[in-house]
């Protein structure tokens, strides 16, 4: 019975490999992948019913899309592949090399204080680990590199993007005029509007932050985990990014 001896390589093994599956879950949380994946899975226990039942028909179907699993995995979680290796790279081993994240959290917060001085309305969303595809098709794609300057440029009143939320990935302005998710917390005061109800909705569902300013008080607000800070010093807004960023 040598063949079930384990060494301690083996249970390394199996921890890394649970991690990862942990963690791509985590990620694919959300989106439209997780289906995806929840197909791949349902094509493997077909086919190994079909060889455990001696399908020979069935199998050699099954077996034809199991070959094809690879491609297919890559094609359909391409989003997801780039997301997660994005992420990768802002791990706090990788950072400590490069300075990027600090200049990013620079220009999130100089716009969100301009458009606070100006009294303009707005909602600023920063990914992180969780991808946010299904609210990122719902608005205008942008691609466009973050600056502070073009934050405030896009909520300005009566442009065609200033409604909705602006959604940032890295260093880019992914898309603009976003729909997001309201949320139903009784704990809101009335006196907090849409774009409230929505960066607390999206840090409800996502592991997001959403920066939001009020347009009638000048004040910034931050909704992260399923909570939402409100009336954010302007001198303090880039010191409460760079702890939940950095």
């Amino acid at each position: 019975m040598g063949f079930l001896r384990l060494t301690w390589i083996d249970f390394i093994d199996i921890l890394v490999i649970g991690v990862v599956i942990y963690y791509f879950l985590r990620f694919i949380r959300g989106t439209r992948a997780l289906q995806m994946m929840a197909g791949l899975i349902m094509i493997f226990f077909l086919a190994f019913v079909a060889d455990f039942s001696n399908l020979q028909g069935f199998s050699w179907i099954m077996s034809g899309l199991k070959t094809a699993w690879i491609v297919a995995f890559v094609i359909l979680f391409q989003p997801e592949i780039r997301n997660a290796l994005a992420t990768l790279g802002k791990t706090r081993f990788i950072r400590a090399f490069i300075r990027e994240e600090e200049d990013i959290i620079a220009e999130i917060a100089n716009g969100a204080i301009e458009l606070s001085e100006r009294g303009i309305g707005g909602l600023i969303v920063i990914e992180k680990r969780m991808g946010l595809k299904n609210y990122i098709d719902t608005g205008i794609s942008l691609d466009a590199k973050l600056k502070s300057d073009l934050i405030s440029t896009i909520f300005t009143p009566y442009s065609p993007l200033h409604d909705g939320a602006v959604i940032i990935r890295g260093n880019i302005i992914v898309a603009a005029a976003c729909i997001l998710p309201l949320s139903d917390s009784p704990n809101l005061p009335h006196t907090m509007g849409t774009r409230h109800r929505a960066a607390l909705g999206i840090a409800e569902e996502t592991d997001a932050v959403a920066i939001v300013i009020s347009e009638e008080t000048r004040k910034i607000s931050i909704a992260v985990e399923r909570e939402l800070k409100t009336d954010i010093a302007r001198d303090k807004l880039k010191e409460e990014l760079q702890k939940l960023l950095l």
